[in-house]
């Protein structure tokens, strides 16, 4: 349907998971896509993969907790494909521990990677839109910024941190044509999400198929959050800012 046909887009966190996912799809709907992740091996796949298929497609490495490494990333995107008008803010992590077995050390790691990240990357690329008097920024959030899971305080606080800076955003920018949005997943079938489960389960907390099953339906597939993406992103949501799309099949509803 060509949603984002004429879009520059830059996926954080974009080499795999949700983030390539969203890479595919917002290729297949038009835009020329920048992915930026600290795995090598994947991003270049998957750039030369969509190119293959006749897409516009970049990878550019970034630890996006790095200031010097983001501006350098963004910096080859817009040379390659030109100004920025999508940002999807995807990277991310995650830390299982009991509270009291957290160390300072992973409190920091995590807000660099979950939080800060986000800053660098809308920091980097909003001047670009600005210029323009058009952009889309999404974040990915989560479940956990509303819905607390033992095990995960330093998580869930990240992402409450990520559902705020998205809404602030959305308010400054606002009238100059700017729209920011948080996506919420709830438990998706991906690398990082197959990992808090068998963590959450070595833990003690009950993650299992039963309890999954029993709170959203099923587990998630990174498509399911792709697709909400691309809505937050494309001119479909034009009236849309400042909210939190829960795509999580109805956990957040009970």
């Amino acid at each position: 349907m060509d949603r984002l046909k004429g879009k520059v887009a830059i996926i954080s966190g974009g080499a795999t998971g949700i983030g390539a996912a969203a890479a595919r799809l917002f290729a297949a709907e038009g835009a020329a896509v920048g992915i930026i992740d600290r795995n090598v091996d994947a991003g270049q796949a998957l750039a030369f993969d969509l190119v293959q298929q006749g897409r516009r497609a970049m990878f550019a490495t970034a630890d996006v907790s790095q200031k010097s490494q983001v501006d350098a990333a963004v910096a080859v995107v817009k040379a390659q494909l030109g100004p920025v008008n999508v940002l999807f803010n995807h990277a991310g992590t995650i830390v299982i521990k009991p509270f009291l077995e957290t160390e300072e050390e992973d409190w920091d790691m995590l807000f660099d990677v979950n939080v800060k990240s986000m800053y660098l990357m809308t920091r980097a690329v909003l001047p670009m839109m600005l210029e323009q008097g058009k952009g889309s920024i999404v974040c990915t959030s989560s479940i956990s910024a509303v819905y607390a899971t033992p095990m995960e305080v330093l998580y869930d606080a990240t992402k409450g941190a990520c559902h705020m800076f998205a809404r602030a955003i959305a308010v400054e920018f606002r009238d100059k044509g700017i729209r920011c949005n948080a996506v919420c997943p709830g438990f998706i079938e991906t690398p990082h999400g197959l990992r808090e489960v068998k963590e959450l389960t070595a833990l003690g907390v009950d993650a299992s198929d039963t309890a999954i099953k029993a709170a959203q339906g099923r587990f998630g597939q990174p498509e399911d959050i792709a697709r909400a993406a691309l809505y937050l992103a494309s001119d479909d949501a034009e009236f849309v800012t400042g909210t939190q799309l829960f795509v999580d099949g109805g956990f957040s509803a009970v």
